[in-house]
């Protein structure tokens, strides 16, 4: 399946597609257009329209679209939903949800100037994820411990 967002991503524009492509749908291809073309080529490309006010797949309340397809998916892997609140936390500007909240946004900014080529920023932002997702699976309670 096709999925469509704005182009320029940072944080939910970057975890959604990790997250949908490792556990909703491991064929989906990302397009990024415009913010104001994204509705319209959806429905032309058969795209599914995500992060974007006014459609399924998007913020709501406090919770955002990484979140929305937790939801809808019926995920219950708990790594993902530790995800989840630091996504939420660097999405929302609410950092005091996670301490990584706020060291995911600042990476997320980084990665978006540094690669003005949305799919580029896509490549690198997955890898990561893929990180993220390996410390919250495996290694969340080791801590570093260096002493000199």
């Amino acid at each position: 399946m096709k999925w469509i967002t704005r182009e320029h991503p940072k944080i939910d524009r970057i975890a959604c597609p990790w997250l949908i492509k490792n556990f909703v749908d491991k064929d989906a291809e990302f397009i990024y257009t415009a913010k104001e073309l994204v509705v319209e080529k959806a429905e032309e490309l058969n795209a599914i329209p995500y992060d974007i006010a006014g459609v399924e797949y998007t913020h709501y309340g406090e919770e955002c679209t990484f979140d929305y397809i937790i939801k809808k998916h019926c995920i219950t892997d708990s790594a993902l939903l530790d995800i989840a609140t630091i996504v939420r936390g660097a999405d929302t500007d609410s950092f005091q949800l996670a301490p990584q909240s706020a060291g995911l946004w600042s990476i997320s900014a980084g990665l978006s100037y540094n690669y003005p080529d949305d799919h580029e920023m896509l490549e690198i932002g997955m890898k990561m994820y893929d990180a993220l997702y390996s410390w919250a699976k495996y290694v969340k309670d080791e801590k570093h411990n260096w002493n000199p």
